[in-house]
């Protein structure tokens, strides 16, 4: 324990949290390493999502170590709301609430600025939300974004912002861009305070910042160039993956990523299926997230590498095989097709549980799979291959 504790504070005295260190370059994906006081984040990597400090379909921190996973995703709005981020910083933070030693990055509400567009109203001090549970306000700025993130002691803390509708006309994306730089310098200027105070959790948080733009590349070009000159720990692309094209989607990834700090991680928010993180790591992105894996794997749908299976058709029945041969997730090393259909037919948990590890496992491994093949410089190679395999269909 002591020797953690000094290994502890000689990296914040050098200043090694934050620090990012790129190790393998192939064209412009990049293998990396990322320095937190929680751990070192290997990059790519996908984050599984917790929303609510829990990965739905009833998996554990503990199943999350076994599937390989390196950050766990939290949201500020609904743990704000539910418990309430004065209840977890009393039971010592976000990591001992949930039992999780690794990374964590906490989303700062400003998703549902979009999400729940019906229920707000927002001004140049913040946003008034009507709570989605039990319909009472609640007010969340820049500041009170970032004393929740900190009450919650999350790893990484992202800056408050709105994510504008892809749809949205220039005029409105514009105001919104500018009103989210504004933002963004109090975000930084209330972290470095609340991790100043004496009773922060966790007084080594980062915070990434978030480019916004919709689908207007020199909107987003100018925002990058603006937010880039703050110094932050890594930067976020947001508002993508809400209603555009893949292809609008990769051309922003095409048109924005060369004006983020290059010695900084890049994080593409809600992105993706395997093929989207599969082109935004060829664009030079490291972190992804998404709902995908879980909320399929609830719904019976299962990834491999030939793409997705549905459990729930008939023709598996009677087949014994497990869902993917040769993966080693907790649901293929131990249970066959037949039987987990029959769990999810007769709507027992343990059907959703299983097929939810499994895809998480399946993303977990496959940015391994990554990895490799950028210390390799065969990345193109690699992403050809997997992207023709993903299409072929998984019904085999």
């Amino acid at each position: 324990m002591i020797q953690r504790i000094l290994k502890t504070r000689a990296m914040f005295r050098s200043g090694r949290y934050g620090m990012y260190k790129i190790i393998k370059r192939d064209h412009l994906a990049k293998r990396a390493v990322f320095e937190t006081v929680h751990g070192t984040v290997q990059t790519p990597v996908f984050m599984n999502v917790g929303t609510v400090a829990a990965i739905k379909g009833a998996v554990a921190t503990t199943d999350l170590y076994e599937i390989g996973t390196q950050i766990e995703l939290s949201n500020t709005y609904h743990l704000h709301v539910r418990p309430g981020d004065e209840v977890i910083k009393k039971l010592g933070g976000l990591h001992r609430f949930m039992n999780w030693e690794r990374p964590i990055l906490t989303d700062s509400g400003g998703f549902q600025v979009f999400s729940l567009a019906s229920l707000r109203k927002i001004k140049e001090e913040g946003v008034t939300f009507q709570s989605h549970i039990d319909g009472h306000k609640i007010f969340m700025g820049p500041e009170q974004s970032m004393q929740i993130q900190s009450n919650l002691g999350s790893t990484i803390a992202m800056a408050f912002d709105e994510c504008p509708s892809s749809v949205a006309d220039r005029s409105y994306v514009q105001a919104s861009v500018d009103r989210t730089a504004r933002w963004l310098v109090r975000c930084k200027d209330e972290m470095q305070r609340l991790n100043a105070l004496p009773d922060t959790i966790n007084p080594h948080q980062l915070l990434f910042g978030i480019n916004q733009g919709a689908i207007y590349e020199d909107i987003r070009i100018e925002h990058a160039k603006r937010i880039s000159e703050l110094e932050l720990d890594g930067y976020a692309i947001g508002g993508l993956a809400v209603g555009e094209s893949h292809e609008q989607m990769y051309h922003i990834l095409d048109e924005v990523v060369p004006y983020l700090p290059q010695d900084k991680p890049t994080y593409l928010m809600g992105v993706g299926t395997p093929v989207n993180i599969l082109e935004g790591v060829a664009r030079g992105v490291d972190f992804f997230d998404c709902v995908y894996p879980s909320r399929n794997g609830r719904h019976g749908h299962v990834y491999t590498k030939n793409g997705k299976l549905n459990l729930f058709n008939a023709k598996y029945e009677l087949d014994s095989r497990p869902i993917e041969e040769g993966c080693g997730c907790p649901a293929c090393r131990h249970y066959s097709r037949a039987y987990i259909r029959h769990l999810l037919k007769a709507k027992e948990m343990l059907g959703m549980r299983l097929c939810v590890l499994h895809n998480l496992y399946h993303y977990n491994h496959l940015m391994e799979e990554i990895r490799e093949a950028i210390e390799q410089e065969r990345y193109e190679v690699f992403k050809k291959e997997k992207i023709d395999r993903y299409s072929q269909g998984a019904d085999a």
